[in-house]
């Protein structure tokens, strides 16, 4: 037997998944938390020894004979997260997360050293934001410059464990152009954006890899210490965001994922490069060869879960007192910015309830338009799709809150198209793994498409269609949300 092992480095845990492509079945399944350090001024960090101890766990608690089948492994980590090391590959200090907003003094100073937003996005595509890893480079050169001159090698989280596991520095494109450093359109790192900082840091910086190809096998030091092949094929990998683009099969022109969790994300395949002057979509390379747009919300099921506290319900019951609640909440709307916001970019941005008279203050309403927030947030980055052209066809719901039946039905009707729940929930080490077969299969010499690979191995799910009544309705009540938003978004820049 021969399987594939895909891994999925998040922000709060690590897991791995043993898939035997032949039989469609995944095999073992092994997860274990990692945790976080919050700073009172944003930093939010983690240590990239957490991941060594988190990823020996994982494979520690699968069958050794399991393990030994493995043939390639594909790996996906949380985006943008600074993994600094050493010459010798030792870290220098903490990872800086992509949630970590304590750097936006730094975005402000490469932005005036580009001249200006609109200059950078002509540059790499993307302007600078605190979530992104450009910025805390330089944050490491301006508070810890003892540290910075040791700088030698610039990875991210699944870069980190790629190296890990083969001894190699290497990057590809998706992961890396959500760093800040990289031109999306040409896919190649960018000289002068990194001369900002220093001009050394282009050489610290790993060498491409490009999609299909493979980073490298797993060494003899991996073997013993995760118990897995030497020699297994280690794939590029890619940012979460990407190979879960994989694991739901958004590998082709027009069809959109959209994770509800902690954060909200909508991206889809682009066989040619999007790029957003507003600088909303990131313009983003995928991990299969072209394009990955992609709007992020610092808000997606913040506000249900808050109400839900506060309300003492629990999950069902909370959507059960939703569902009594008709489309618009008779006029009640959510600004859900508990955490400030990305996308708008409202850093300052606070949440509140909007809309409220002594007819409609009930229980349902507050419970529905928490619900509804959450999809109108991502309302805007559809719209951003729509604007520069991209014809969506599909969405793809997956995260925490794709289980819920009312927010299938209102992700839905919010953007007029089709929706489909993907069969399991562990899309991006899906991702990895298929990633892992599509190398596998070009190091073999078959000319082997990843479309191919994920129209096999990919099974249907849920579904969600959507309703012109309820469009209709939706549509009126995005509108009042939209007056909302934009009357108090002065108060939050």
């Amino acid at each position: 037997m021969k399987t594939l092992c895909g891994i999925d480095l998040g922000t709060q845990s690590c897991k791995v998944v043993i898939y035997d492509h032949e039989k469609k079945a995944v095999l073992a399944r092994s997860q274990t938390p990692v945790d976080m350090i919050a700073e009172n001024d944003g930093a939010r960090e983690q240590k990239a020894e957490w991941y060594d101890a988190a990823l020996k766990t994982c494979f520690n608690t699968i069958d050794a004979a399991l393990k030994k089948t493995v043939v390639a492994i594909g790996v996906s980590g949380h985006q943008h997260s600074f993994v600094p090391l050493d010459e010798a590959g030792k870290p220098i200090y903490n990872v800086k997360l992509w949630c970590d907003t304590s750097t936006a003094a730094e975005c402000e100073e490469l932005t005036v050293a580009a001249g200006g937003e609109a200059a950078l996005i002509a540059e790499t595509g993307l302007p600078m934001r605190p979530g992104y890893t450009a910025p805390k480079v330089q944050w490491l050169k301006n508070h810890k410059p003892e540290l910075f001159a040791r700088l030698r090698h610039i990875l991210l989280p699944h870069d980190y464990i790629n190296l890990l596991l083969t001894g190699e520095y290497a990057a590809e494109y998706g992961d890396a152009s959500g760093t800040a450093l990289f031109d999306v359109r040409n896919r190649t790192w960018s000289p002068r954006v990194c001369g900002f900082i220093d001009p050394a840091i282009i050489t610290y910086l790993p060498r491409l890899v490009g999609p299909g190809e493979a980073v490298g096998r797993v060494s003899e030091a991996a073997s013993c210490v995760f118990g897995i092949p030497r020699g297994a094929l280690v794939a590029p990998g890619g940012g979460d965001n990407m190979m879960g683009a994989i694991g739901t099969g958004a590998v082709k022109d027009g069809f959109l994922t959209m994770s509800l969790g902690t954060s909200g994300t909508l991206f889809g395949f682009s066989t040619t490069p999007v790029v957003d002057p507003t600088g909303n979509l990131a313009a983003f390379c995928s991990s299969s060869g072209g394009w990955l747009p992609l709007l992020c919300t610092m808000n997606c099921t913040v506000a249900s879960e808050e109400f839900r506290g506060l309300l003492g319900l629990e999950v069902k019951a909370f959507d059960a007192e939703a569902a009594k609640a008709p489309v618009g909440a008779e006029g009640l709307v959510v600004l859900p910015f508990f955490n400030g916001e990305r996308t708008p970019n409202l850093p300052g941005g606070r949440a509140s309830i909007n809309g409220i008279t002594a007819a409609n203050f009930k229980q349902e309403n507050l419970a529905r338009a928490a619900l509804e927030s959450a999809i109108f947030g991502m309302r805007i980055g559809m719209e951003g799709f729509s604007g520069l052209g991209f014809k969506a066809r599909e969405i793809r719901l997956i995260g925490g809150g794709a289980k819920s039946p009312l927010w299938q039905s209102i992700a839905a009707n919010v953007m007029n198209l089709p929706v489909r729940v993907p069969a399991g929930d562990e899309a991006a080490a899906m991702g990895g793994a298929i990633q892992a077969l599509w190398s596998l299969e070009r190091a073999a010499g078959r000319e082997t498409s990843i479309e191919s690979l994920v129209d096999d191995i990919l099974e249907g799910g849920a579904t969600a269609a959507p309703d012109a009544n309820l469009v209709a309705a939706y549509n009126a009540a995005y509108g009042v949300y939209s007056r909302y938003l934009r009357a108090l978004s002065p108060l939050y820049v």
